[in-house]
């Protein structure tokens, strides 16, 4: 699959196809139609749910979907929620607020509420990952980009707005970490509680004070005085 690793005699003998993920509503419509056609009630926000848990693929989305359908019921978003072990935004906003706020009890608490309830650690540091970069979009100006709802967009615009640019990026950094090394960890749990630490005790930047060049100093020269010019008289022989 690394392209760049086949030989130059081998590729030129192969026809080489770029697959791509596919958009998460193209997913949720096909997802809608297959509800449809087999008589079962989704809720949109739960095809969405689950298109995005399938990060693009449709196969994935289609197996996420006939797991749901499995109890008979209608799928609902919080039940797609309690499948997924997702059942846990609500908690991210809480969670990125507290970093915000510099509570670091209140985010630990967050954690282990979501942990508590059922969530996974790596899911549920994909999540914060996840907001946190939508965070970093809106801060960009890239908010047209976002797939979430009106409110959701408003909420993030006012987190965003409350995050200086460089903490966002570097609690950013910590999650991401967090959410790679949350499989290798004998204890997930504290690789979340290392992020929420280490993004509280960042140190805040410092105001960049603004040196003033001195201003010049215009002195208005004054003519200088005349001296009288002697005048040659002639001698008288």
């Amino acid at each position: 699959t690394e392209v760049h690793k086949i030989p130059a005699t081998v590729l030129s003998r192969c026809q080489r196809h770029e697959f791509r993920r596919i958009p998460v509503q193209l997913i949720v419509s096909y997802l809608d139609k297959m509800a449809s056609g087999e008589g079962m009630t989704a809720q949109p926000e739960a095809l969405t749910l689950i298109a995005r848990q399938s990060t693009g693929c449709m196969r994935d989305a289609i197996s996420l979907l006939d797991q749901l359908a499995s109890t008979g019921e209608g799928i609902t978003l919080e039940k797609a929620q309690q499948v997924l072990g997702t059942a846990t935004s609500q908690i991210v906003v809480e969670l990125t607020q507290a970093i915000i706020d510099r509570e670091a009890g209140h985010g630990l608490d967050c954690i282990h509420r979501a942990l508590d309830g059922g969530a996974d650690p790596r899911q549920f540091a994909r999540q914060a990952v996840d907001y946190l970069r939508g965070l970093m979009h809106v801060q960009l100006g890239n908010v047209e980009q976002l797939d979430v709802t009106s409110e959701t967009k408003a909420q993030m615009t006012a987190q965003a707005r409350a995050f200086q640019r460089t903490y966002l990026l570097e609690t950013l950094r910590l999650f991401n970490q967090a959410a790679s090394e949350v499989r290798t960890g004998w204890q997930p749990g504290l690789l979340l509680e290392l992020a929420v630490a280490e993004a509280v005790n960042l140190t805040a930047p410092q105001p960049v004070e603004t040196v003033h060049a001195p201003q010049p100093v215009y002195v208005q020269s004054t003519p200088a005085a005349q001296t009288p010019v002697a005048q040659a008289v002639p001698s008288s022989t």
